[in-house]
């Protein structure tokens, strides 16, 4: 299963949301109603993409989860630069090791909208820098359930 459009993508069940960044990959998911994306993880990146994918999919089947939403980082006036690139690579390389409907959501101020909330919410400084790629995966993931829920 490729990269799909909303259409394609399964209309109901477990999702899990990611936030792939340069060395973490923030892993959300959402209940089966999907009613709420919670931040679940995050997974550092090292050297080998293996490991990686191997906790990514031990997430995925413990969830019993039917498809990913990947953030996409475009820039702020919508074009993919270097950074899309990269996931889009990760997207190929999920694919290689399994089939599962992908599909990617424009992430774009994620993170600023998780450390604003985790501000809100009067967090650490360190508590914040432990949480938030899985709470920028969570918004992303809520996103894309908005997004998936007006049929866009």
């Amino acid at each position: 299963m490729p990269v799909v459009d909303v259409a394609d993508f399964p209309s109901a069940g477990p999702l899990l949301g990611l936030d792939p960044g340069t060395k973490t990959i923030g892993v959300a998911s959402c209940d089966a109603l999907r009613m709420i994306a919670s931040p679940v993880e995050t997974i550092p990146k090292g050297r080998k993409l293996a490991p990686v994918l191997e906790r990514l999919f031990h997430l995925y089947d413990d969830r019993s989860a039917v498809g990913l939403v990947l953030g996409l980082p475009l820039n702020m006036d919508g074009s993919e630069g270097p950074r899309v690139q990269s996931v889009r690579a990760l997207a190929w390389n999920i694919l290689k090791h399994r089939d599962v409907p992908i599909l990617l959501q424009d992430e774009r101020l994620s993170t600023a909208e998780a450390e604003w909330a985790m501000l809100e919410a009067d967090l650490s400084r360190k508590r914040r820098a432990e949480r938030i790629d899985a709470s920028a995966a969570a918004i992303i993931l809520k996103s894309a359930l908005e997004r998936l829920e007006r049929g866009e």
